[in-house]
């Protein structure tokens, strides 16, 4: 995703700044860093971005899943649900808290199903994770319903979707917990980082607490500072975060530009009687980072990516046999390889993934194609690849 393609004399200016006051790190260090609180700033205005109470920075979007379940209680034994299309991240966090990954079928929204989430709720159930893959939002509405039922935490994995909204409220912010990452290929980067925000004062303070070692943050002595609970290094560098401050700036006028050349290539392939659309759910709007279309078979959808590339389209996806998005070639999980040893709870609840039927999934996703949304071409540039697109598919069907 396109935040690098921006990236200029704002981002340097601010690392510059960093750099001039000498103090890298985001904590301490008070009569040094001459006022500059670069991680600060950009909690505070992501946090007004996102129309949220609470903003905590941390080092990855991997990191902000895992602090936010760790804030919430998320522990050994707990049920994490989430969608069969996701990175793996999301179920690396859940394991990291020796927690249980529990994968359910997406629908044509390409995240969570909710009936199917629903069947999958169990005593151990804790947590309902969509994954807001690819710029767009699952049935949330739905969700929380489910969520409000059950007693479950909604948590919000928009790592791939900033900007978007749903129900008029930013992505991220619906849930009880939402999760941003700001890796070099997000909307906006901060090279590497992530983010959790919240309306709940006690999730905060556990995330801030747990993501730099427990410290409670008291006082203006960090060598003093008390650790009312472990915790582990989740911290993100003010060079990181000074990055973050310039492009969140910029983010509307990336949303703007991306919302201009979807519609110009939506408006070409709308021309072809054999595509649908993936579905956005009622009052929500995505982000515009990419197009995603269902062709009518998965052989058809296999022969058009093929032949896109051909043309010279590039950035577009054929995820069903995509090794870190979806969960037909995720074997590490399914048969828990790892360096060490994880809670026998884990190893007694996981599904066998390997005879898991998702064939609700595979319908969807075996006829998916998603196409980047870049900042940086012309309006020529968009117009000549949406006819490049609507050509060769009308040729491959």
């Amino acid at each position: 995703m396109p935040g690098f393609e921006l990236f200029g004399d704002k981002e340097r200016d601010e690392v510059n700044d960093v750099l001039n006051s000498g103090v890298l790190m985001r904590y301490g260090f008070d009569g040094k860093r001459n006022g500059h609180w670069k991680a600060k700033e950009l909690e505070q205005a992501l946090a007004t971005r996102m129309k949220v109470n609470h903003a905590q920075l941390v080092s990855s979007g991997t990191a902000a899943l895992t602090v936010a379940m760790a804030s919430a209680g998320v522990g050994a034994g707990d049920e994490v649900i989430l969608p069969t299309f996701t990175f793996v991240a999301s179920f690396e966090a859940v394991l990291a808290l020796g927690a249980v990954p529990i994968l359910v079928d997406i629908d044509d929204t390409l995240t969570l199903e909710p009936k199917a989430v629903e069947k999958a709720i169990t005593s151990r159930t804790k947590v309902i994770m969509p994954v807001h893959m690819c710029g767009s939002m699952a049935n949330l509405r739905a969700l929380k319903d489910l969520c409000d039922k059950h007693d479950l935490l909604l948590l919000e994995d928009a790592c791939q979707a900033i900007g978007g909204t749903y129900e008029g409220k930013p992505l991220g912010s619906y849930g009880d917990l939402g999760c941003f990452s700001f890796d070099y290929v997000k909307t906006i980067t901060c090279g590497e980082g992530g983010a959790l925000i919240t309306n709940d004062e006690k999730y905060y303070k556990k995330a801030d607490h747990y993501s730099d070692h427990g410290h409670d943050h008291v006082g203006s002595d960090r060598g003093a500072e008390d650790h009312p609970f472990l915790g582990y290094n989740y911290r993100i560098s003010e060079l990181h975060a000074a990055v973050g401050v310039a492009q969140l700036k910029k983010l509307d006028s990336f949303l703007g530009i991306q919302e201009i050349n979807y519609n110009i290539i939506k408006e070409e392939l709308s021309s072809i009687p054999e595509i649908t659309f993936r579905t956005v759910p009622e009052n929500g709007v995505e982000n515009y980072s990419f197009i995603n279309f269902f062709l009518p078979t998965e052989n058809q959808a296999r022969k058009v990516h093929a032949s896109l590339s051909k043309a010279g389209v590039d950035a577009c996806f054929y995820w069903y046999d995509n090794n870190w998005h979806y969960h037909r070639k995720w074997a590490h999980l399914k048969h828990l390889k790892t360096l060490g040893f994880l809670p026998s709870k884990v190893y007694d609840q996981l599904p066998d993934y390997d005879k898991a039927d998702f064939s609700k999934s595979d319908h969807w996703m075996g006829r998916t194609i998603s196409c980047l949304i870049k900042l940086g071409w012309t309006k020529e540039e968009v117009r000549q690849r949406a006819e490049t697109m609507a050509k060769t598919i009308r040729e491959n069907l």
